[in-house]
């Protein structure tokens, strides 16, 4: 019954699509998301499901779609030469046959970023757009939230959906992007238009805000509970009285640690003592080992580099107190440790270019929400401005997930750049379109507004 509820539901998207081709692009975007394919048992398995979405949403746009409208912004363009980038260090990788399995998937979520800031040419896309990934993302978010809550979790216990935990389905990632969700959330909740603000939308934004602070504590990753820290200090920007807000967060956090589970406590425990900790410590030595490697190959060595790391490092426990107190050093040796960092994923696969390509595409992002954050604080387009902020902090908390997560090539990350594209091209014809204005008394004469 799963099988058929999944294939019926895509089969009614790809219906829509015929009637509305960019229906094609938001299926595209559940299917990535979602990845309904890895869920199911039988037919969707042996059907190339996102290859057919994705080239309905390109066919539709070249035949149907009106693209007057349409922008190519520079952004669009550091992507592409990304992409060609990512394309030559692939040729020439370290490990040939492993850096084309992933090249596979990476060219795939690039190319698509891209495509996808031509076709949001409306408030009402750019919408869609976030309302599909919003919920996509939420059909996994809402199964690991109750689960939490039915049983705990536990580091690498929460079971969402899937055995396989590549994508959004690992917990480090559903963590990261589960908080970086929220402002957007709040965004929709307050000026949705597909799905007018009233009680329900708002009880269902609540809901689904608890569910996605439930997924750090179900998964027990530290990732999850830094970005709660960090989405905590961004919306001081948004509130009215900061005081009352910070007393209340503080409040909160108090009265929910009775109700942690102990294996959440237990691992948040070991922030403090990462020394002692041997993933921590993993992480640490990997960084090392990858920051010697690009001094002699600035050019990265091409997907899956890492494979060739062998790394030493001592994990140092203290036990006992004042005079009792004892050190222990306990030396571990392991090899192929992947980078656990987006931003050291970059360095050692594409080298300083590449990690400066990826860096350039994300700072732009923020500095241009920023601008368009104050510009927009009132008045019609209120609604723009509050989004450029909710897009910003989503990208900001991704960011910082991305940290400690090798996530730098994942679809969520691009799919955010794509609505900042997006919203920025809308805003810029807008804007276009109301600097000149024909002046009383002076028919038919155009006139630049003073």
């Amino acid at each position: 019954m799963r099988d058929l509820a999944f294939i019926g539901f895509l089969v009614a998207l790809f219906a829509c699509g015929f009637k509305r081709p960019f229906i094609f692009v938001l299926t595209y975007i559940y299917i990535d998301i979602v990845s309904p394919q890895r869920i199911t048992y039988y037919l969707l398995n042996s059907v190339p499901v996102s290859m057919i979405a994705a080239g309905l949403a390109v066919l539709g746009w070249l035949v149907v779609d009106d693209k007057k409208d349409s922008r190519f912004a520079p952004r669009q363009a550091l992507i592409l030469l990304l992409l060609i980038y990512c394309g030559i260090t692939t040729r020439s990788a370290d490990f040939p046959i492993d850096a084309q399995g992933k090249w596979e998937w990476v060219w795939k979520n690039l190319a698509f970023a891209a495509f996808l800031p031509l076709t949001l040419r409306t408030r009402l896309r750019i919408e869609s757009l976030l309302l599909f990934v919003v919920l996509s993302a939420a059909s996994i978010i809402i199964v690991g939230g109750i689960k939490t809550l039915a049983s705990g979790g536990g580091y690498g216990e929460l079971n969402l959906m899937v055995s396989n935990n590549s994508g959004l389905y690992e917990g480090s990632i559903i963590s990261a992007v589960s908080i970086s969700l929220i402002p957007i959330i709040l965004w929709l909740g307050k000026y949705g238009t597909v799905f007018r603000p009233d009680r329900w939308v708002w009880l269902f934004c609540g809901a689904l805000t608890f569910a996605c602070l439930l997924i750090p504590v179900g998964t027990s990753a530290r990732t999850g509970l830094l970005c709660i820290g960090l989405l905590a200090v961004l919306m001081l920007r948004e509130v009215k009285r900061k005081m009352l807000y910070v007393a209340a967060l503080g409040l909160v956090g108090v009265a929910a640690i009775p109700f942690l589970p102990s294996a959440f406590s237990e691992r948040m425990g070991t922030i403090k003592t990462y020394k002692a900790d041997e993933s921590a410590s993993t992480r640490i030595a990997v960084w090392k080992w990858t920051i010697d490697y690009v001094k002699d190959h600035p050019f990265g060595g091409g997907f899956e580099a890492y494979r060739q790391n062998q790394i030493r490092y001592d994990t140092v426990s203290v036990e006992g107190e004042g005079a009792n107190r004892t050190v222990q050093r306990n030396l571990t040796v392991d090899k192929s440790r992947a980078y656990h960092s987006s931003y050291f994923e970059m360095l050692g696969e594409q080298g300083y270019p590449g990690l400066a390509l990826w860096l350039l595409i994300n700072v732009i992002g923020l500095v241009r929400m920023e601008v368009l954050r104050r510009r927009y604080r009132e008045g019609d387009f209120a609604w723009a401005g509050s989004l450029a902020g909710a897009l910003q902090n989503a990208q900001l908390i991704y960011l910082l997930g991305g940290a400690f997560v090798g996530i730098a090539f994942q679809s969520f990350l691009f799919m955010l750049i794509g609505a900042q594209i997006g919203l920025d091209t809308y805003l810029s014809r807008r804007r276009a379109e109301t600097a000149w204005r024909p002046m009383r008394g002076s028919p038919g004469e155009v006139t630049a507004p003073a």
